[in-house]
């Protein structure tokens, strides 16, 4: 009997380290799928990403659209060729030499025709 005993608390531990072992595989797989969905680079995380690059790009896009606008003024004040315009324009807005009746008008930007 006392083998049979022997034998049985063998079995009993292999079981008991059997479920411990399985236990912590489906931790780990559940953790790992965790972090699949919800971890920094997980879907949720993805979808935030691609909404921030969605943000960026449209910011990009405005900024350039900017800097167009700013490149037409730079060149419409080209000491060699400006715009008569613009030149009275601006200097009677930075030498203050508006009177309080005037009102200045900007010309209105127009697309190149390509």
């Amino acid at each position: 009997m006392n083998i049979s005993k022997n034998a049985l608390s063998k079995q009993g531990r292999a079981a008991r380290r059997e479920r411990l072992t399985q236990g912590l595989a489906l931790a780990a797989l559940l953790l790992m799928g965790g972090m699949a969905v919800a971890g920094p680079s997980g879907i949720f995380a993805w979808s935030d990403a691609s909404q921030a690059l969605a943000q960026r790009e449209a910011r990009i896009a405005a900024l350039q659209e900017q800097r167009e606008g700013l490149r037409q003024r730079v060149d419409a004040l080209d000491p060699d060729n400006a715009d008569p315009d613009m030149v009275v324009e601006m200097m009677r807005r930075n030498l203050n030499v508006v009177h309080p009746d005037e009102v200045i008008l900007p010309k209105p930007e127009t697309d190149p025709v390509d």
